[in-house]
């Protein structure tokens, strides 16, 4: 992607500058003696604002820098960062990261990635359409906050309180390079404008939020209908009530069933898969998920959240279907984590890249709606609460929120349930996934339909 002058106008540094301190950190390397190198530098700006009850309550600039260096002696690995862009620290850096190698045992994974993975410059220029600078300045970021939460306010008298509205803009950019030949890097932006608004009085009190994140803060919702939105869902939980534990149906919210998608991405992440510290171990070729259930990534998604041309070590990234038909067809993998389990690098050092779950048997009129007939009796959760999930055993237990749904149809809220199960179970139990697609981070997926969970109530 090529650097802009939209770029050279809201960061310290330019592209050239950047490039110019990777090829230096290598060649220190170099003449250290480093079989191999690599070499990072970054910069970030960015404002946050947040008001609460219409009062300005926080501003914030943050303008943050970095250059991280891996200095290789065969197959001893050091690292080493800093903040400070001179060439004395420079130097430093670059002699710490090699004193550490000098004294770090061999690993026979350790390694920059084969060139051959690498991505090429042509695929390094890939326009991905990521970057969006936002020029707001810290009055009119108060004001499109204080409006959202005016909005949120102004619902119903029974909204009568607030946790706050925020807005944040926040641009980075950076460039890397290795001894092996690659050299890359880019500029990013993500927004975002969010509420908080507090329901009732009381015992009865209840809090809900909303928000929206984009690339470009032109495509932001209007901040009127995030603090709409966000007083109904909060309006929408007063008189919540604990119900009977029992086996149930569980209908999982789009906004948290990306949650069950990230599950699925830790336990097949190679970290957990080498250390044997997940329940999927071993399960390439295998099926995991209903077989009507597929994932798909897409890492060069325009504006995607989790697009990238490359990954952190520079290898070249590639839509792929991750699952078929429930069965698994690849893992996440860095070349680290590759070597370690004989396996080949997927190109997701730094994690996963604009994944969608899937079902061949959603129709395009499964929406909330038709999702709720087909839970028809059970528990439609909306919000997760604790960390209740055990990713080496799958075991899953986490606090809930949502509301009670019987003949399809929402009965009251609920409130302080447990819902428990086993991950490998829940996810063969998926009987649907709702065509009411919502993105959360860099996860795409609909309401989620599990047939049977545990239900601790009173």
């Amino acid at each position: 992607m090529p650097h802009s002058n939209r770029a050279d106008s809201v960061f310290s540094y330019r592209r050239e500058q950047f490039q110019q301190i990777v090829e230096d950190a290598l060649a220190l390397a170099r003449q250290l003696g480093a079989s191999d190198a690599g070499a990072e530098v970054s910069e970030g700006v960015g404002l946050s604002v947040s008001v609460r009850k219409g009062d300005l309550e926080n501003v914030e600039r943050n303008r943050d820098k970095s250059l991280g260096v891996s200095v290789y002696l065969g197959q001893r690995r050091g690292n080493a960062s800093t903040s400070d862009f001179s060439a004395a620290a420079l130097r430093q850096t670059v002699q710490a990261a090699y004193d550490i190698a000098r004294f770090t045992a061999e690993d026979p994974a350790a390694g920059l990635p084969d060139a051959a993975d690498l991505a090429s410059p042509e695929e390094v220029a890939r326009a991905l359409d990521l970057f969006h600078p936002w020029a707001i300045n810290p009055t009119d970021a108060a004001a499109l906050a204080q409006r959202c939460e005016a909005a949120a306010m102004a619902v119903d008298r029974r909204i009568t309180n607030s946790e706050g509205a925020g807005v944040s803009a926040q641009q980075a950019h950076f460039w890397a390079g290795n001894s092996r030949g690659f050299r890359g890097g880019y500029a990013s932006s993500r927004h975002y404008l969010s509420v908080s608004p507090i329901a009732g009085k009381g015992r009865d009190m209840q809090r809900d939020g909303w928000y929206s994140s984009m690339r470009d803060a032109a495509e932001l919702a209007a901040p009127e209908a995030v603090g709409r939105y966000a007083a109904e869902r909060a309006l929408a939980r007063l008189k919540s009530r604990r119900v009977a534990t029992a086996t149930v149906p569980v209908l999982f919210e789009s906004t948290v069933a990306a949650g069950l998608l990230g599950a699925y991405v830790q336990a097949t992440s190679g970290g957990a898969l080498y250390r044997k510290a997940s329940f999927l171990v071993d399960c390439l070729g295998q099926p995991v998920l209903a077989s009507h259930i597929d994932i798909d990534e897409d890492p060069h998604q325009l504006k995607g959240k989790g697009s990238a041309p490359f990954d952190d070590e520079g290898v070249r990234t590639r839509a792929r279907r991750v699952v078929d038909a429930g069965v698994v067809q690849g893992y996440f993998l860095s070349s680290y984590s590759a070597r370690k389990l004989g396996l080949h690098t997927t190109g997701h050092a730094g994690g996963s890249q604009n994944l969608r779950m899937t079902s061949r048997l959603t129709r395009t009129g499964d929406d909330l709606n038709a999702m709720l007939r087909k839970l028809d009796r059970g528990l439609f959760v909306t919000e997760l609460m604790g960390q209740g999930v055990n990713y080496v055993t799958g075991d899953y237990s986490r606090g809930a929120a949502g509301f009670w749904v019987e003949g399809g149809r929402i009965v009251h809220p609920v409130h302080e349930v447990t819902i428990a199960g086993h991950l490998r179970q829940m996810f063969a139990d998926i009987v649907a996934v709702g065509a009411d697609a919502y993105t959360q981070g860099s996860k795409t997926v609909g309401s989620v339909l599990v047939s049977r969970m545990k239900l601790a109530g009173s």
